[in-house]
């Protein structure tokens, strides 16, 4: 791969970083609970106000990085460092997009699931345009595979139990902070589990091929 491409491929991932971010914004406007991965931050958020979202992802995606070194310990490489940076611009671009949808109003129940269900359509674009991209992972994704190449399971199944324990630790979170009341964690977060996989797939096979003609020096 030539360093012409590869930048090309870095300039797509930080693309599909303010997508996946904005996404995010999407549906924590919708105050129907975010994605599973983000739901921890989320929580914290609402309990926590002097930190934004955007700042609350960061320090989570931090504790998955010296998650993924504390599994991988020898095995981490140097490479994976980029996610620091990278998380950062992804928590800015949250509260960017929070900022961005700030107007909209939410007032009643079905502006509140088009706002969810629009949310994770704009966050599987762009996980989509991530996966194109092909030049590293995000810090959920990074610690899951740190996970499955450590107990030698598969990815997939791994991610499920990952996010599984995501919702599980966001609802501890929510009765321990909120008084055994649910917050910041509701049926958007189930909605998102079930619909960005399907999403990501119909982006997916719909601009791989473009997108790697444009990316590729071919």
């Amino acid at each position: 791969m030539s360093k012409k491409e590869i930048i090309k491929r870095y300039v797509l991932f930080i693309i599909s970083l303010f997508f996946a971010a904005l996404g995010v914004a999407i549906t924590k406007r919708g105050e129907l609970g975010v994605s599973p991965i983000s739901s921890v931050a989320n929580v914290l958020s609402c309990k926590f106000s002097a930190l934004s979202i955007g700042t609350w992802l960061i320090i989570w995606n931090c504790v998955l990085i010296v998650g993924q070194v504390i599994i991988l310990r020898r095995k981490f490489q140097l490479i994976q460092l980029l996610q620091v940076p990278l998380s950062f611009l992804f928590g800015y671009f949250t509260d960017f997009g929070m900022w961005c949808v700030s107007f909209i109003p939410v007032n009643v129940y079905p502006v509140k699931l088009i706002m969810v269900v629009a949310g994770v359509a704009v966050l599987a674009f762009g996980i989509s345009l991530a996966v194109i991209a092909d030049v590293i992972m995000n810090s959920g994704e990074a610690f899951v595979k740190a996970v499955s190449d450590t107990i030698h399971k598969n990815f997939g199944n791994v991610k499920i139990v990952f996010d599984i324990s995501c919702v599980t630790l966001s609802v501890i979170l929510s009765l321990v902070l909120f008084d055994f009341s649910l917050v910041g964690i509701r049926e958007g977060t189930i909605i998102s589990a079930f619909l960005t996989g399907t999403f990501v797939k119909f982006f997916t096979g719909r601009l791989s091929k473009p997108l790697n003609h444009c990316l590729s020096e071919k």
